[in-house]
């Protein structure tokens, strides 16, 4: 495939959707090769919706001291930005490679904000779609859904992103059915005083293919 064509910004990424459990070393290195790709114009742009077996990684402003239980799952340095987030079976990942040099729906090239922004949008318009509303907070990264009676609030989507050379890697995670106990291990992404959800704790049974169905439908309406 030419550098031109790979690269074209009226063609939709591509999509798949790994079976089973995949190692996270398997995903980083996975991930490392197709952005190369991707940069050389040898590959086209891919979103890839994995599990992983349960793990917690550190983002590049991870602090120790949110690391509470070490000894619980598999550490690993993600080398994307943000701090702790747990991924385990029951969470859908979504590993988004695009080339933002170029442009995506709204999101103009070169516009790492605006691309964050995006993949944030793209997780509300997927839980609108369960009639589930998600919220975004000043200062946080992620999704959270409000609960205005109780006066309280828990993060369903999480977001880390990684650019290299104006390729982006890492990405989204949506908990559709986790167990939400694991989160217990770390302070999830720096937050203390708020919990996590998913969809499932919400009273939506969703499936992960229902979900993988609402990810993808939701696509085209922030990414064009």
């Amino acid at each position: 495939m030419s550098a031109a064509a790979s690269m074209d910004p009226c063609k939709a990424p591509e999509w798949q959707v790994a079976e089973g459990l995949t190692p996270y070393p398997v995903a980083l290195e996975r991930m490392r090769e197709r952005v190369a790709a991707i940069r050389a114009g040898t590959a086209g742009e891919l979103v890839w919706l994995v599990e992983h077996p349960p793990l917690y990684t550190a983002g590049t402003s991870a602090a120790r001291d949110d690391l509470q239980d070490p000894t619980r799952f598999p550490i690993f340095d993600a080398g994307r930005g943000g701090q702790w987030t747990y991924h385990g079976p029951g969470q859908r990942t979504g590993y988004v490679m695009l080339d933002l040099a170029q442009p995506h729906g709204a999101v103009k090239p070169r516009d790492v904000r605006a691309y964050v922004h995006a993949l944030e949008e793209w997780m509300i318009r997927a839980l609108d779609r369960f009639n589930i509303r998600g919220e975004r907070r000043q200062g946080r990264v992620g999704i959270w859904v409000a609960d205005r009676l109780a006066g309280t609030e828990a993060k369903i989507g999480a977001i880390g992103v990684r650019v290299t050379r104006w390729v982006s890697w890492h990405g989204i995670a949506l908990n559709v059915d986790p167990d939400l106990a694991h989160f217990s291990g770390i302070v999830p992404c720096g937050v203390r005083e708020h919990g996590v959800t998913s969809l499932h704790a919400l009273g939506i049974p969703a499936t992960m293919a229902e979900a993988d169905s609402a990810l993808m439908a939701a696509w085209a309406e922030v990414f064009g």
